[in-house]
């Protein structure tokens, strides 16, 4: 049963990486409480689904940047550091006597 537990828990990366450490800990401290796992266990638990959240949330924000980047390209729209750029440029521009 904590096994199937414990891997529901990870599957769910997202609600992994939505719940808090605290949350995590009261989960698994009743697991303890319930003695379907030891206190050695338990931290190795916590660590572990931590690890899992953090990962999931680094994977899910690299997703999001490709989104956004492929979004950008596909309407052909400026991004920031592209448009700082041409700022800088204008002002340049702006400086040279005619």
């Amino acid at each position: 049963m904590v096994k199937n537990f414990f891997d529901q828990f990870i599957s769910l990366g997202i609600g992994v990486m939505a719940a808090s450490k605290e949350q995590i800990e009261k989960v698994v401290n009743e697991l303890v409480d319930k003695g379907e796992i030891t206190r050695r266990e338990s931290k190795e638990m916590v660590e572990k689904l931590i690890a899992k959240g953090d990962q999931a949330k680094k994977e899910l924000d690299q997703t999001i940047k490709e989104k956004i980047q492929q979004a950008l390209k596909e309407f052909d729209l400026v991004t920031m550091e592209e448009y700082r750029k041409l700022e800088e440029r204008v002002a340049e521009l702006e400086k040279k006597p005619e």
